[in-house]
């Protein structure tokens, strides 16, 4: 059975699966390829220089020659010349005749290899010093070059195997230099890139698993900060939308106790609108004509009272009851809206909408649309102290519009109109009715929106279907 392997530290392993690890190994990888890239001319200088020494040893035996009688020299000199070149063999080429100047004291073996140093370019240069290293052990080069004097060409003869040896050394030399090199740059660029980089990236994914956690409670939230490239504006929106997701969560914890408020509220007020009901009954038997006239509308106010509560109940399901379509008198439900929504005030109430006017809806819905709708308006006017304030309701192209001459919208109330809690412009107001009467106008296919708003008065657009165009 196999020993198993050995499990890296913790540290360790989370070193290696950071971005540090891999941003250093990134860096050093870069400088190693760049440095790759560098040996390739630089071991073709190599191989340049080595061929020209011997190169630059063969004209001085052959200069030695020219000053000897007859061009000859004892075998004792022509071996020391030959060794001090470290080549096997000098020749000399003049006008198409070839004269040995230094020959091989023994046999040369081996498959030869011409060098021309006189017609070499660059890129020749470099695949040339690469193939030094693949060269067979016993290769022999034949190499030519410029002669002492104009008009002539060296040929010296020699083993590869030196050259070969010399270009592995200075391979290994610039590969360990290189590689020290390397190590040093990927360090500085790995701290200064760990400064700017890592560590702000690591304070940024702590928060961010610490928040995943437990954003409701999370409370060490990232500062903003002055950087203005990526990381600084990821940790800014990140700072952000922890404070608007702590928000949230407050808004979210005021809004579970005052359910919980409302839900117990809502119990005893049940009761006691079951009692009235109960009345309400007793009433209805009357035949005082004041009664039977009131009677009615007090019963189906109560029976409004009663949906509204049992509807509360079930607020968190944010959804509003399906409407119940049937045949609606438009004006009947408007004017007893505003008997509720007005409650007799100083508010003048001017409906422009036939009597006739017929839509297949649900009135409890258009009831309550409109009874926020005027009961906003009204306490609006009221607190601005307007003067001879008046509602007018209009049809206009398919839709009631409600037209006060009110002081107007500010912006704030304007840019969270429907949203709960955040769209009253009213000292005491919480918003919440024209969030409702909006979800409500949605529920019966229909849309509420404002249509205006300024010094004039405000208005807003009721569009329902089957309403005339």
């Amino acid at each position: 059975m196999p020993a198993p392997e050995p499990t890296p530290p913790p540290g360790l392993r989370r070193f290696a699966d950071s971005l540090a690890a891999r941003l250093f190994a990134l860096t050093l990888g870069a400088i190693l390829f760049t440095e790759f890239l560098i040996f390739i001319p630089s071991v073709s200088g190599e191989r340049t220089r080595w061929l020209n020494e011997r190169v630059t040893a063969a004209r001085i035996a052959s200069l030695a020659l020219e000053a000897a009688p007859m061009r000859a020299v004892s075998d004792e000199l022509a071996e020391s010349l030959l060794m001090k070149a470290e080549v096997l063999a000098v020749a000399e080429i003049e006008d198409d005749m070839r004269f040995q100047l230094l020959a091989p004291k023994q046999p040369i073996e081996g498959p030869p290899r011409a060098v021309d140093l006189r017609s070499s370019t660059m890129m020749g240069r470099s695949f040339a010093a690469m193939r030094e290293y693949v060269a067979p052990q016993d290769e022999i080069l034949i190499l030519s070059a410029d002669g002492a004097a104009e008009g002539r060409v060296l040929e010296i003869v020699l083993p590869q195997a030196p050259l070969k040896a010399s270009l592995v050394a200075f391979a290994w030399r610039i590969a360990g230099l290189s590689l020290i090199i390397a190590l040093v740059a990927a360090a500085l660029i790995y701290a200064v890139l760990d400064a700017l980089v890592v560590r702000p990236m690591k304070r940024v994914t702590i928060s961010v698993e610490q928040f995943s956690k437990d954003p409701g409670s999370w409370s060490r939230r990232l500062s903003p900060t002055l950087r203005r490239d990526e990381i600084g504006r990821a940790q800014n929106a990140l700072s952000g939308m922890e404070d608007a997701v702590a928000d949230a969560f407050r808004q979210r914890s005021h809004l579970a106790e005052l359910g919980s408020a409302v839900a117990k509220i809502n119990h005893d007020l049940r009761n006691s609108l079951a009692s009235a009901q109960l009345v309400s009954d007793v009433l209805a038997k009357s035949e005082d004509p004041r009664v039977m006239r009131a009677a009615p509308r007090l019963e189906r106010a109560l029976e409004r009272a009663i949906d509204l509560a049992t509807a509360t109940l079930d607020y968190g399901k944010a959804a509003p009851r399906p409407p119940r379509l049937q045949s609606v008198g438009v004006r009947m439900v408007l004017m007893e809206a505003a008997d509720e929504a007005l409650n007799g005030g100083g508010t003048r109430l001017e409906a422009d909408v036939p009597a006739g006017l017929t839509l297949e809806s649900d009135p409890d819905h258009l009831y309550r649309i409109a009874a926020n709708l005027l009961r906003n308006a009204a306490e609006a006017m009221a607190q601005a102290g307007t003067r001879e304030a008046c509602i007018r309701i209009t049809l206009e192209a398919g839709a009631l519009v409600f037209r006060d001459n009110g002081p107007g919208l500010p912006e704030k109330a304007q840019a969270n109109l429907f949203k709960p809690f955040a769209g009253s412009s009213r000292t005491h107001g919480t918003g919440l009715g024209l969030v409702i009467a909006h979800e409500l106008a949605r529920a019966l296919g229909g849309d509420l929106t404002l249509l205006e708003t300024g010094d004039a008065g405000t208005a807003f657009r009721l569009a329902l279907p089957g309403l005339p165009a």
